[in-house]
């Protein structure tokens, strides 16, 4: 094995210290660590942390970037308010979900959900190439798998879904990916422990058949039904505001 340059190994030391940095302080912000005191200047976290000037810079700056903070004259490094983060980053919604398990944030996740799934469905019906169809057929293959203990369920129900979104012929769809699999990954978890069994491969069958059919209205109704009945089960839970995610 050829041994790593040390000048790359620098590097990558320190992208890896920097994204740890960007997870440490972020789910500290999220958390609300920070709620009853100033944020830290640069140097302080530096030392706080042990870590160079540089990584905290940068791991600040993507902070900044992500709308949890905000750099203004002579006030420093201040956290921004929830409104102004951006949800749409996977980072954020991660760290929303570690800070405490809401069945309301939930609701929302899949209501952006059924706003833009089954659109995507009907897309994929009148667009799709016959490798899109492969990879949605895959995906349920990997479902079909899962139940017999052969794949992983979450990881089955994502391929599924992303595959969807990407025979949707359209970016903006397909850019959703990662929101869609971070809503998914907890969606599934919550659903599967009060139904006590996995997701309908059936109902996946159902989109999977009318996508494969070019049939878009079908398509359409096929989604929209798998996620409202996800919808549905949501709507028969009592949120639970002290339970902690995981």
């Amino acid at each position: 094995m050829t041994a790593m340059d040390p000048a790359e190994v620098r590097t990558q030391l320190g992208r890896n210290l920097t994204y740890g940095m960007l997870d440490t302080l972020g789910r500290a912000i999220v958390i609300g660590s920070y709620q009853d005191r100033v944020f830290p200047t640069e140097a302080e976290l530096a030392k706080e942390y042990g870590v160079s000037r540089s990584v905290t810079r940068e791991a600040v700056k993507m902070l900044t970037a992500k709308g949890l903070l905000s750099a203004r004259p002579r006030q420093g490094t201040i956290i921004q308010p929830a409104t102004s983060w951006n949800l749409f980053d996977t980072d954020v919604l991660r760290w929303l979900l570690e800070r405490k398990f809401s069945v309301e944030l939930l609701r929302h996740f899949n209501q952006l959900r059924i706003a833009i799934e089954p659109e995507a469905a009907a897309l994929a019906a009148t667009y799709a190439q016959p490798v899109d169809l492969e990879a949605i057929d895959a995906g349920l293959k990997r479902m079909r798998a899962a139940e017999q203990g052969n794949d992983d369920t979450l990881d089955a129900d994502i391929a599924f879904h992303v595959a969807v979104l990407r025979a949707s012929a359209n970016p903006f769809y397909a850019q959703f990916r990662d929101v869609v699999s971070t809503a998914l990954r907890t969606s599934i978890r919550f659903t599967n422990r009060i139904k006590g069994r996995s997701a309908s491969v059936d109902d996946h069958a159902a989109v999977r058949d009318a996508i494969a059919a070019r049939k878009p209205d079908a398509a359409r109704e096929a989604m929209k039904r798998l996620i409202g009945d996800v919808l549905d089960l949501i709507g028969t839970a009592d949120d639970e505001p002290e339970r902690t995610a995981g």
